[in-house]
């Protein structure tokens, strides 16, 4: 028996569950460098126009802007840069590479792979790029990386008009992005990347340019998941379609209630069709007992009989289910555990969902979570499994984007996240998540599903993940074309997944 205060707790705890797209990062570890920071920022500081600003340690800006989703994801940079134009991104970006000092770029600053969008050098926050224009003459959006797709809805909202972003409260444009972009409404549009028609960049030399589809097809099909290796976005321009009232919510299961919670999953999976649907299943590890939870979404004010009566008839510890707008229902799924606790993702991509698979994603999480809990502080560790139709990839061409590299069949990108307290525990933790990962891996290909050139999504994958296995058969092509415009490797000199 739960009382109100522990089901409070289990609550916030198991939200975390929900934090499953990785954002605001347009950066791994960084090469090299020889640049002095503290010289480069007063270059910049010298430099830049009015519309930006510099900030050193001490001041309330720089703690916002080295500020990160979880304390493993930050650093103590020698100053903070907030770029207000473009014009200024590219005087950063030319006094960062004659410099060859190290940088980071931050959108909302949800990495959880250190150096990713965090560094010791000159740390670029994309805050002051936050405006939202809507075109209604040819419904498309113009959105700031600066931004979290909260602040897109809400002011999309008034319109009566959406874009394909996140799915979670907090989740940051710019990394979900440029990685590829799971939604709510990929079902039915795709995935981000196959509904971006524009970036304005600032490339690695300086240039801003605009890139389409039209005028460099080559740099337009990298910047679909290839992250921050050709420059700086300054601007995503989106298409836009109308949206309505939609329905859904998280529910919380108690341990007794998990093979029901399976068997929901599975059948879901297998045999729903409905365009309009979408699920993600979760099981987390707290004190003493694993639970499980279903984030219910669908793009309309009710979805018809059957399609969630499986989840909706298992008795619940919470649930907050219920007809509301798009951005209500993403704050549902806010997550408590965003102010300090030290985080790993790690990416599980399957083929389908398998009562037998499902079986042993609990028995990763309450396994190890018993184990981990006893010896680590303030661990807590979860699986999320995200169901999605057969068409998914079928929104663009096959080799029209940088992720994924291939789109005949659908990958379900299923993610770990796993968080702890003290930076001690860090190589244990990211020890266990990966080999948990690997466990699971494993045992899909053991089922008989083939694997082999199945992509781990990039926003998920977790640090030292070879390019190979995000990039496939892309990853030649994304050198290529990293060499053609970024010569000089100014972008090494940031982190993320370098090519």
């Amino acid at each position: 028996m739960f009382s109100t205060s522990r089901t409070f707790r289990t609550l916030a705890l198991l939200s975390a569950l929900l934090s499953c797209e990785v954002s605001g990062s347009q950066a791994g570890s960084p090469s090299a460098a020889e640049g002095d920071p503290v010289q480069s920022c007063n270059k910049i500081a010298s430099s830049i126009s009015n519309n930006s600003a510099v900030s050193f340690p001490g001041s309330s800006q720089y703690a916002q802007d080295v500020f990160h989703w979880t304390a493993s994801s930050a650093d103590v940079a020698a100053c903070s840069v907030e770029p207000g134009t473009a014009a200024d991104v590219a005087i950063i970006l030319r006094i960062l590479g004659s410099d060859r000092t190290p940088f980071a770029i931050k959108g909302g600053g949800h990495a959880t792979n250190p150096g990713f969008s965090s560094t010791k050098g000159v740390q670029i926050a994309m805050s002051r790029f936050s405006a939202v224009n809507y075109h209604p003459e040819n419904q498309t959006v113009d959105v700031g990386p600066g931004l979290t797709w909260d602040d897109v809805y809400a002011a999309l909202q008034p319109q009566g008009v959406n874009v394909v972003g996140g799915r979670v409260s907090g989740v940051g444009v710019a990394g979900f992005s440029l990685g590829g972009g799971y939604s709510w409404l990929s079902n039915e549009r795709g995935l981000t990347v196959d509904n971006i028609v524009s970036y304005e960049l600032v490339l690695p030399n300086g240039t801003i340019t605009t890139v389409t589809e039209n005028s460099q097809p080559d740099l337009f099909f990298g910047l679909k998941g290839g992250f921050n290796n050709f420059g700086i976005v300054t601007r995503f321009t989106m298409k836009a379609f109308p949206q309505g009232q939609v329905w859904g919510g998280l529910l919380i299961f108690g341990p007794n209630q998990t093979n029901e919670m399976n068997a929901a999953t599975v059948k879901f999976a297998s045999q729903t069709n409905d365009l309009k649907a979408g699920l993600i299943t979760g099981y987390g590890f707290v004190p003493n007992v694993t639970l499980s939870t279903a984030l219910l979404f669908y793009n309309a004010p009710t979805p018809p009989p059957g399609v969630f009566d499986d989840f909706l008839a298992i008795p619940t510890i919470s649930s907050n289910v219920s007809t509301r707008n798009f951005l209500d229902l993403v704050q549902s799924y806010n997550s408590p555990l965003a102010n300090g606790p030290r985080g790993r993702y790690q990416a599980v991509p399957v083929l389908s969902y398998t009562p037998e698979f499902l079986d042993a994603v609990v028995n990763e999480t309450s396994t190890l979570g018993e184990k981990l809990n006893s010896t680590v502080n303030g661990s807590f560790i979860s699986y999320a499994m995200e169901p999605f139709q057969s068409r998914l990839f079928s929104f663009a061409p096959q080799g029209s984007s940088a992720y994924p590299p291939d789109r005949s069949q659908v990958i379900l990108p299923s993610n770990i996240y796993y968080a702890w307290s003290d930076a001690k525990d860090d190589d244990l933790m990211t020890s266990a998540i990966v080999e948990s990962g690997n466990r699971l891996h494993q045992l899909a290909i053991r089922q008989g599903q083939d694997l082999t050139n199945v992509a781990l999504y990039g926003n998920y994958a977790i640090l030292g993940t070879p390019l190979e296995s995000i990039y496939g058969q892309n990853l030649p092509r994304l050198q290529a074309l990293k060499a053609k415009y970024d010569p000089q490797n100014v972008m090494d000199l940031t982190g993320g997944w370098k090519f």
